[in-house]
């Protein structure tokens, strides 16, 4: 929104607040902001969603959606005559943590979203493949996300961590089965892993059936550190690693996949089609917890293997990843879309 707003677009926000708060409007740097009460619930986020489609389909211009989740309520942009764009994220039906009454609904609505919007974005050239099955390749344009190139981060955030520069390995995910946490802590727990992991993710509180099994898998040289949400201690975190994990099995481009190229970490992920296109070829892919293990063990005997993977890494992020080029592949899309509609 700032991108847009910095080359002369008018740009309005619509952002959820809490309930029992005043349904308002307002700027902030250069933004009009629609701000919509609704409860920070499943049901709640599906009212506010409704009222957002009202809201705007009555607004001039073109409509950005993010997310599918309710795409249902975009036939309504299109029955008002509003150019709406769809940003249709990944594959979310097919994410174990649903039951099945809700991956139906999610199916349903990446089914209805796909034929009622104007455009789709895809942020992996698979999710194009796989949203073909819905509507024509020619409504469907790739873009990932972006970052921005990672060149420096203190050192000092470390020590709270009890680890050093290049000393660690890092994993930043969701406890949740689709992830490959309990296949990395595996790894790691095996005694011919000797630099320690850093595991960021939420492990307090209520524990899932899940979450427990990782936590009983770990050996000591598994930290877990829980969420952090302060961006710089994440960045450091990031930088200094010695490698990134991703574990990540379903979806697209995963944004935090391309945060760790952008940083320059030598990446080792989970062998699957959307990992092998956003980490490219100078990283190592793993199948299942002997995989991931293998890999350790040969990147610790042979340190140097390491530098090469970070170039790839860092080369990876300039050619697909950088925020400006993502950035104005939006703004291209978005005025094609407008001009197209009028």
């Amino acid at each position: 929104s700032l991108f847009l707003v910095g080359r002369g677009h008018r740009v309005t926000v619509y952002c959820q607040v809490d309930e029992g708060e005043q349904w308002r409007e307002d700027d902030w740097k250069g933004i009009h902001r629609v701000l919509i009460p609704s409860p920070d619930t499943s049901m709640g986020t599906i009212r506010f969603d409704w009222k957002t489609t009202l809201d705007c389909s009555r607004r001039k211009g073109v409509i950005l959606t993010l997310g599918y989740n309710t795409g249902i309520f975009s036939a309504v942009n299109r029955f008002r005559g509003s150019a709406n764009v769809m940003n249709m994220d990944g594959i979310e039906w097919k994410r174990e943590k649903w039951s099945f009454g809700q991956r139906v609904w999610l199916w349903f609505n990446e089914w209805a979203g796909s034929r009622s919007a104007h455009h789709l974005v895809a942020d992996h050239p698979k999710i194009k493949e796989h949203l073909r099955r819905h509507t024509s390749a020619g409504k469907i344009t790739v873009i990932p996300y972006g970052a921005d190139a990672v060149t420096f981060a203190p050192v000092d955030a470390l020590q709270e961590f009890g680890v050093t520069s290049k000393g660690y390995y890092l994993v930043i995910a969701r406890p949740e089965p689709e992830n490959s946490i309990l296949e990395i802590v595996k790894a790691f727990s095996s005694s011919r892993v000797g630099s320690p992991l850093v595991v960021l993710g939420n492990y307090a509180g209520e524990r899932s059936e899940y979450k427990q099994q990782v936590l009983d898998a770990a050996a000591p040289n598994v930290q877990f550190v829980g969420a952090i949400y302060d961006r710089e201690i994440v960045r450091s975190l990031r930088f200094h690693a010695k490698a990134y994990i991703h574990g990540h099995r379903v979806g697209g481009t995963n944004p935090s996949l391309v945060e760790s190229l952008s940083a320059g970490n030598a990446i080792v992920a989970h062998d699957n089609q959307f990992n092998r296109w956003v980490a490219g070829p100078g990283a190592s892919f793993f199948k299942d917890t002997q995989a991931l293990e293998e890999i350790l063990v040969d990147l610790e005997s042979d340190p140097t293997q390491l530098l090469a993977m970070e170039q790839a890494s860092r080369q990876r992020h300039g050619d697909e990843f950088t925020k400006e080029k993502i950035l104005i592949a939006y703004e291209e899309l978005l005025l094609r879309t407008l001009q197209e509609h009028e």
